[in-house]
This record gives C-alpha cells, sequence and structure tokens, in this order.
C-alpha cells in the first residue's frame, strides 16, 4: 500500500547587503526544487509540498542518522524544524547546521506534517539505519 504524505514546508533564508537574491533563491531550489520562492526585504520565503529530493540527497550523502537526529531533536507536536547552511545547499549540499548561525545566515525549515504523522513521515524521508544501511519498515534492509 503506497501511504498518502501531507506536508507543508515553509523555508526562510536571509539575504544579506553582501548576496545576491538570485544565489540565495539558487540555494533554496538546489534542495527544494519544487519550492515557490517569494522574495521580501531582506529574506527570501518559499513553501513547498514535497520533500523527495531532499530525501533522495539525504540517501546520497548517507546522513540519514544525522537528518534522524536533526529533525527529532527539534520536533514539536505536527511539526519538526531544521537549519541548513546556505553556502554547502548553493552547492546541492544538505549541510545542517548546529550551534550559532553562520556568518551568512542559515536556511531555516518548518516542516509541518498533516497525514500520516511526524515520526511516520520522517521514517519515510530518513529511515532508521542498522550499520549505515537503511532499514525498511519492517526491520529488515
Amino acid at each position: 500500500m503506497t501511504m498518502i504524505y501531507s506536508i507543508d514546508v515553509q523555508i526562510t533564508a536571509p539575504v544579506n547587503d553582501t548576496e545576491v537574491s538570485d544565489r540565495v533563491a539558487d540555494a533554496i531550489r538546489n534542495i527544494f526544487p519544487e519550492a515557490e520562492i517569494e522574495s521580501h526585504p531582506g529574506e527570501l520565503l518559499a513553501e513547498c509540498h514535497t520533500m523527495e529530493h531532499f530525501s533522495e540527497r539525504l540517501h546520497e550523502q548517507a546522513i540519514l542518522d544525522t537528518a534522524r537526529g536533526a529533525f527529532f531533536s527539534n520536533q514539536e507536536d505536527d511539526t519538526f524544524t531544521f537549519e541548513l547552511k546556505k553556502q554547502a545547499a548553493f552547492r546541492g549540499v544538505i549541510n545542517f547546521a548546529v550551534g550559532s548561525g553562520g556568518e551568512l545566515g542559515d536556511i531555516h525549515v518548518r516542516v509541518t506534517v498533516n497525514e500520516p504523522d511526524v515520526e511516520t513521515f520522517i521514517d519515510h524521508i530518513a529511515p532508521p539505519t542498522q550499520d549505515g544501511q537503511p532499514m525498511d519498515s519492517t526491520g529488515s534492509r
């Protein structure tokens, strides 16, 4: 049975005086190609309703455990948030920001899961691993 996921992804990124807003928009699109981006003074706001490309990048970069840690440590009710390094995103690389913000500011992502629930959705985009390999829902690789 195929699971239907209903999510709202809100993305915000500061645009500093030293930056070109198109390049910041490219950083967002490299990670979230489906995002619809609006420009506002000093920041970009984007929204999308899928994280499939993001999930593919997590698998390709083999950072599923890191992603799960970031998601679950910033989960509240039906929402989880995380920060991404803007410079890495511009290169199409997912690099979670931890600690104090980077000098260019980080990309802030807020994911609200409407269906089914946060834990199931996180398991879908960043499944648990065993010996570094993703496990399916039955616990096998």
